[in-house]
């Protein structure tokens, strides 16, 4: 007998589940997908322990016959498609069939589901690979429930992340979804709360507005292109709003969401002259071409997807961007509560007669004189390396022997000339190792802000924040809930800003480190999150107003088991001595 043999279906279902079912906002995804196929009006999704326990999808679109409610749980059973030109002209969400046999291979799942005319609903039970009907009562359309999701694959259930990470990936499959579509009514609820409430809305303005807040929705500009070989329409926020986190950037083909790193590059591209690298613009890009020529069918989710002209649609679609940002650069901002009213900004016939600012000059105090006593002692000089340049501090500091540089650098003697400090780089060494000893069980110094700052960061962030609550508060970040998509900074660690514009920069940076979710050995996952919170300390750091102020951050800082370098290595003092000083006169 030959070696080779045909899988079972039940085995071969769950090995395709592994494609289409990586986690339960894949579920989340393909239940929308064929609830909005099925022509509903009305959306509503059930989470329970972010998708682990329940996933229900409940719609009032066209439902399913007695006999289709058994048959599409059969892989390939499809209505979409009947010949293989049907393929090239692809019009829907849901096409192979194979979304349905992955979920119920891998979960128990309840259907119920009726069509207007029929006078009862059929309801169809799948658990370890047995399937039972009955006929109940339920209203016209479909609802799905998926429990236990991963139940007979531990190993998969096992590599789930936390809880907030998995809904933060439910919320954005569902805003995927619900984006494109403001003809339809959508729910999201997650343990008995309502998350998320989108009505229908009256454009897709609006249901932007409804799903990613004012924050973002009132701060974009209109795309418009229309060309042969694509059609380009939607939204891209203006440049002085680019943010460090990624998130509120979307392509849209055939009212299908997409992932495309190669449009990405085209639309920052078009924003190279009007934000700094490593900030980017929200966008809501949405692409018409001929069904033929685009194929859908290169991913088992169908996120990814082929253009037969895209290097034409990637000139397109930057030289639309590009327009879109000349063109609106002095416009007003969208002002949803007066659409259509909005008065354009004006120079005025006498703007020539303005003149420009003429920078602040520098007022140097004649009478300062450097102290003859030496600059700055550490508490204990030996750790600090001061074999390598002799004795470089005295032991009686001053706080009036050190000043500040453009908020950039403390400047002081050394017994061998001037030392300078980068305080950004200082605060990075502080709060690495203030963020290490945080993480390993000791507490971190909170400072109040004098007003606390809401900050809208969006539901999937919010449910980032609320996962990492613990986590932060031990790092010395006060951060409560502010509705369901705010958060509030009441306050932050000793050292960072406490100005609105900082702390809303802070969040942002705050939602890069905590959405990282690799699975690396405690110790180097420890010194590796504080080496992020340093990173984003030093960039939100105050410099020191007063010479007091740079004393106590250079006794902080030589406090520090290595006060020379930072934690990824780069130089925190210089010292320059009195020779080289000589060859500067």
């Amino acid at each position: 007998m030959g070696r080779l043999k045909v899988l079972p279906a039940s085995i071969s279902n769950m090995i395709a589940a592994g494609e289409v079912v990586q986690r339960p906002g894949s579920v989340v995804k393909e239940l929308m997908e064929n609830a909005v196929d099925a022509g509903a009006t009305a959306v509503d999704v059930v989470i329970t322990d972010s998708g682990r326990t329940l996933i229900q999808v409940i719609d009032d679109g066209c439902g399913m016959s007695p006999s289709d409610a058994v048959l599409c749980w059969e892989r390939h059973a499809t209505s979409k498609i009947a010949t293989a030109a049907d393929l090239e002209r692809i019009m829907t969400y849901g096409f192979r069939g194979e979304a349905l046999a992955s979920i119920a291979a891998v979960s128990e799942v309840t259907l119920r589901t009726r069509r207007a005319e029929d006078e009862t609903a059929t309801q169809v039970v799948i658990s370890g690979g047995e399937l039972k009907t009955s006929s109940v009562s339920a209203p016209a359309g479909s609802s799905f429930a998926v429990r236990n999701l991963f139940y007979n694959t531990p190993a998969r259930r096992k590599f789930l992340k936390s809880d907030s990470v998995e809904f933060k990936h439910i919320v954005e499959e569902f805003t995927r979804v619900a984006l494109p579509r403001p003809d339809i009514s959508f729910t999201l609820s997650h343990n008995g709360r309502e998350v998320l409430v989108l009505r229908k809305a009256k454009s897709l303005k609006f249901r932007i507005l409804d799903v990613v807040g004012r924050h973002v929705a009132g701060d974009i500009i209109d795309l418009s292109a229309d060309t042969s070989i694509v059609r380009i329409s939607g939204f891209a926020g203006r440049p002085e709003s680019a943010r460090k986190a990624l998130g509120n950037q979307y392509f849209f083909v055939g009212g299908r969401y997409f992932r495309s790193p190669y449009l990405h590059k085209a639309v920052m591209k078009a924003y190279e002259e009007f934000v700094p690298d490593g900030l980017t613009p929200s966008y809501f890009i949405f692409l018409e071409v001929d069904p033929s020529a685009v194929d859908v069918n290169i991913h088992p989710t169908k996120t990814e997807i082929k253009f037969e002209d895209d290097n034409v649609i990637f000139q397109i679609l930057y030289a639309c961007v590009r327009e879109a940002l000349g063109k609106g650069s002095f416009n007003a901002k969208i002002d949803f509560d007066t659409e259509g009213t909005v008065k354009y900004p004006s120079f005025g016939t006498n703007f020539s007669e303005y003149k420009p600012i003429t920078e602040p000059r520098v007022e140097l105090d004649p009478s300062f004189s450097f102290p003859d006593s030496p600059a700055y002692a550490p508490a204990a000089p030996s750790r600090h390396h001061a074999d390598d340049y002799g004795v470089l501090f005295d032991s009686d500091p001053k706080p009036h022997d050190s000043f500040v540089v453009q908020g950039r650098y403390i400047v002081a003697r050394s017994a061998s000339g001037l030392m300078i400090v980068n305080i950004r780089r200082a605060w990075e060494r502080i709060v690495y190792e203030q963020s290490l000893a945080s993480l390993s069980g000791s507490g971190h110094v909170s400072q109040t802000a004098l007003f606390p700052v809401q900050v809208q960061v969006g539901v999937a962030q919010r449910a980032i924040f609320d996962g990492n609550a613990d986590l932060l508060r031990s790092l010395g970040f006060d951060i409560t809930p502010s509705g369901e998509d705010s958060i509030l900074v009441e306050g932050v660690p000793e050292g960072y800003s406490c100005e609105p514009g900082k702390i809303e920069q802070m969040a942002g940076d705050l939602m890069l480190i905590l959405s990282d979710t690799s699975r690396e050995l405690e110790e180097v996952m420890r010194q590796k999150t504080a080496a992020k919170f340093a990173m984003l300390a030093s960039a939100n750091c105050e410099a020191p107003a007063t010479p007091g102020a740079a004393a106590h951050l250079l006794d902080t800082l030589f406090a520090s088991d290595n006060a020379e370098f930072t934690p990824n290595g780069k130089r925190i003092i210089l010292i320059v001595g009195a020779d080289e000083l000589d060859k500067r006169f």
